[in-house]
């Protein structure tokens, strides 16, 4: 596989970017403004992201916009309504729920994700049964490549999020980034990140290039990694913001429950994966 990615793709990014940057919330107290939420629901509509399997995209492309809104904190529908769209695109007809605010599994309990990136998911459709095995198999790998987006996107949000205070914040006449403890920390939580986007990069790909039962292997690795390396890059970021990083307004705590629901979508196990899964046979 290439891992580049086209300038096609690469626009896409940029445009999934800046939309997450012009309409996501900024601060905790932006996760309450209805009229923000209403103009982004607008927008992210208007750019039919949710329909991209429909229109033909890869699953590359899905992973794509599903990081991006991650790091952005985007809280309107995305994962629910595209992972519906690729199931009533292998069907051949529209399925219900998975289209907004409601139709899906409750997979965390209201106050644990404040951006609700979950609205609209169905973990197990009904519809699902009526594929066959190999479709099937691709829809889950999409679900796990999709999450696992999520989760990389967060780990990057919440990572610069912490780059950012560790260049203002100071402490004893000096910055906190210019100390080795805190240093190593971001770096550590780069490199992490810098992993997370391989194997998605890999999982993602495998939804249309690899049979069923190797996708799903591929989303499984991938989605066991970019979960604890998201919640370990959350939890350096509370760390590195210090006192500040524990309280309701600093935006670290968003980052880290959006990836804890992202983590028990479709959840794997390291007992999960096989052994020549992790290349130990």
């Amino acid at each position: 596989m290439d891992v580049r990615l086209t300038s096609e793709q690469q626009q896409l990014r940029e445009a999934a970017a800046k939309l997450a940057d012009d309409l996501g919330p900024d601060a905790v107290g932006e996760l309450s403004d209805e009229g923000r939420i209403a103009r982004l629901e607008s927008t992210v509509a208007a750019t039919e992201w949710r329909t991209l399997r429909s229109d033909g995209a890869s699953g590359v492309e899905v992973a794509i916009v599903a990081e991006e809104f991650g790091r952005g904190l985007v809280d309107v529908p995305f994962l629910g309504p595209v992972l519906a769209d690729d199931l009533a695109r292998r069907l051949d007809r529209e399925v219900t729920g998975g289209s907004g605010e409601s139709g899906g599994d409750e997979a965390a309990t209201a106050g644990v994700d404040l951006t609700r990136s979950t609205a609209g998911v169905v973990e197990s459709p009904a519809e699902l049964g009526e594929l066959s095995s190999e479709d099937a198999l691709r829809w889950q790998a999409l679900a796990l490549a999709a999450t696992s987006a999520d989760l990389v996107g967060a780990a990057r949000g919440a990572h610069a999020l912490a780059v950012d205070y560790a260049k203002v914040r100071e402490q004893y006449g000096s910055t906190i980034g210019s100390y080795q403890a805190v240093a190593h920390l971001l770096a550590e939580g780069l490199a992490l990140i810098e992993g997370s986007i391989s194997v998605l990069r890999h999982a993602a790909w495998a939804v249309d290039e690899l049979p069923g039962e190797e996708a799903v292997r591929a989303g499984k690795i991938a989605k066991i990694y970019c979960a604890r390396a998201a919640r370990t890059v959350c939890e350096t970021a509370i760390q590195v913001h210090g006192g500040i990083g524990n309280t309701w307004e600093c935006l670290a705590h968003v980052y880290l429950r959006r990836v804890l629901v992202a983590t028990e979508l479709w959840p794997v196990k390291l007992e999960d994966l096989e052994v020549t899964d992790l290349g130990l046979s």
